[in-house]
């Protein structure tokens, strides 16, 4: 595109390398999401857009113009981003188009009915609700109404990125973005998409036309972006999640650097003898530059073992008990256990059920079918059973569990806030990553839940190896506090005020020993952890169990809750800690005194 901008085959290169061995563009070009076919549109929309720049007569004009709405059309069926910019390119090509005395009522019903039939593989979504043959689908598009709450994304928020976060002011983004831009691409790609604005605009040459309506998409898009992507970037997955859509803006600024490359050399080859020497230099800069660009990134970019993702959701299928339910909850685990489970076949005899899904009048009308065995006593899941007006019969989780307490039952990861009618009846027990909702009536055999839940997951992966921004980040933390799941559960359950001396201090034993064992075995682990055991040998002192040296859980205390409050220094009760590092300090300056006392006696 921009070698046909410009007439240079070094921009087009130049410019091609800048973004497509970005870290970004890289990453997500491996990766199956709609990303990579929406930078493939915007590509093309830009690339027709340049060819109508550069028809000369109403025929080429016109022939352009129908294949760019084509591709508006189908562009829209990949990503909503893509729409600012079909916007931009509709309105400059009919302001061109009416200029030129070319735009009549039969020329906007041919466009239009191009637009539309690029529009149609959306039939395909028509089709399949209707069928209803998908183990997974999203949404009812067998109405106009569920048809158009799809398109709009309704049920995520129209034009927003979340339903209900609050994210960042539009300035910070937009800054945050530009920041981005100098590192994602380089300053060099920067630096020539503004040089190719000041001598475009300067020489006022034929290309000024374009160049600003490309500008204007960049500006229109970063800028509209900015105001509705409601996600705090300061968070490492939340500014993962709204940078990928920055690439469509790093598309525009690549085309621009290509572009201001030819202008400069152009401006620089008019001002030099040798006309081949300025070629040469033309062609080493952007060789170097890309060469560069591909070397620093490709360290970062090089997927082939990464198998992380994969490793989790696998972990936690096998883990499951033979013919379970499992609630999902969240994009990680639901999304990753849902493709290994419908597309590979993996554990056939469980049933995954979404939680958020289940409160959608559409989820059960489309998927019920697909899970056998599972009873849902109405049409969707709410807090508050009751029967609509328009008959449609909600259910909460305490009668999902009674209709089914024939199977076991786990949440992966986490429950829905807004229904605590499971409370009444049942209990959640840690699971590995996951817990299992046990009868309230079934007791609680410590021992046992250790033994059976100690050894689920086969994990190797070393803690804080992933970037914070990254879905591997994330599972492989959840991995790792899953190795003290039990641990924490069994400590807050000795908290309970109800229970005998003699239980708590079981409890308190089994925690402390689980998190001891995990302690010793892993050098590099969370930082909560040392606050953890550090509280766990606290509540030890107390309890006085015989084949427990004081001394060992002192020093064991100290150490632990001295190296938590030196990393987490945000924690609002470092003051606290280190008041008790200072006491436990003192207690063990005096039973090394008894120890040394007794000793002499002797």
């Amino acid at each position: 595109m921009s070698s046909e901008l410009s007439g240079s085959h070094t921009a087009g290169i130049l410019a091609a390398g800048l973004y497509s061995f970005s870290r970004l563009t890289w990453q997500w070009s491996i990766a199956a999401e709609v990303f990579s076919l929406n930078n493939l549109f915007v590509v093309m929309l830009m690339a027709l857009t340049v060819e109508f720049h550069k028809a000369k007569t109403d025929s080429e004009r016109s022939k352009v113009s129908v294949y760019g709405a084509f591709c508006c059309g189908l562009s829209l069926c990949n990503q909503h981003t893509v729409v600012l910019y079909v916007i931009c390119i509709i309105t400059w090509v009919l302001g061109h188009r009416f200029v030129h005395k070319e735009l009549s009522l039969s020329c906007l019903l041919k466009l239009g009915l191009y637009f539309f039939a690029g529009l149609l593989p959306y039939s395909y979504l028509i089709i399949s609700s209707f069928f209803n043959r998908a183990r997974w689908t999203w949404g009812d598009q067998t109405t106009i109404q569920g048809l158009l709450t799809h398109l709009l994304r309704e049920e995520y928020g129209t034009f927003s990125l979340a339903k209900s976060e609050a994210g960042s002011s539009m300035g910070d983004t937009f800054m945050f973005q530009i920041i981005h831009m100098f590192t994602e691409i380089t300053p060099v790609a920067s630096g020539l998409a503004l040089l190719s604005l000041v001598l475009c605009f300067t020489n006022r040459g034929s290309t000024a036309s374009i160049v600003s309506l490309f500008t204007t998409m960049f500006l229109g898009y970063s800028l509209f972006f900015s105001w509705r992507a409601n996600l705090d970037i300061t968070k490492p997955l939340f500014l993962g999640v709204v940078e990928r859509f920055w690439m469509q803006s790093n598309i525009v600024v690549c085309s621009l650097a290509g572009h201001g490359l030819a202008l400069l050399m152009g401006s620089i080859r008019t001002r030099m003898a040798s006309k081949k020497l300025t070629l040469f230099m033309e062609w080493i800069f952007t060789v170097a530059v890309v060469a560069r660009h591909i070397q620093t990134n490709y360290s970062i970019c090089d997927q082939s073992n990464n198998y992380v993702v994969d490793k989790f959701a696998r972990n936690i299928l096998f883990s499951m008990p033979q013919n379970a339910i499992v609630l999902l909850r969240g994009d990680l685990p639901g999304n990753s256990m849902r493709y290994l489970h419908f597309c590979e076949g993996l554990r056939p005899d469980l049933s995954l059920v979404d939680q958020e899904m289940m409160t959608y009048e559409w989820y059960l009308q489309k998927t019920e079918k697909h899970l056998p065995g599972v009873y849902f006593p109405g049409n969707k899941w709410n807090p508050v059973a009751v029967k609509l007006p328009d008959g449609t019969v909600t259910f909460n989780l305490q009668h999902l569990l009674a209709v089914n307490e024939n199977r076991e039952t786990f949440v992966c990861i986490g429950l829905n806030e807004g229904d605590p009618t499971w409370r009444k009846t049942h209990s959640l027990w840690p699971w590995g990553c996951c817990e299992k909702l046990v009868s309230k009536n079934v007791i609680f055999n410590a021992e046992k839940w250790i033994n059976l839940t100690g050894n689920l997951y086969n994990w190797t992966e070393e803690f804080g190896k992933f970037d914070l921004s990254s879905w591997e980040a994330v599972a492989n933390e959840e991995m790792w506090e899953a190795r003290v799941k039990t641990a924490f559960f069994l400590f807050d359950l000795a908290e309970s005020p109800h229970l005998s001396p003699s239980v708590k201090s079981h409890l308190y034993l089994y925690s402390y020993q689980l998190y001891k064992k995990v302690i010793d075995e892993h050098e590099n682990h969370p930082i909560n952890w040392h606050k953890n055991y550090a509280i766990a040998c606290e509540r030890m002192l107390r309890q006085h169990q015989e084949g427990i040296d004081p001394e060992h859980l002192l020093e064991d205390a100290i150490k632990h809750f001295s190296a938590y409050a030196s990393k987490a220094t945000a924690d609002g009760q470092i003051g606290a800690i280190w008041q008790a590092v200072h006491y436990f300090k003192e207690e063990l300056l005096r039973l090394q005194r008894l120890k040394g006392d007794g000793r002499r006696n002797a």
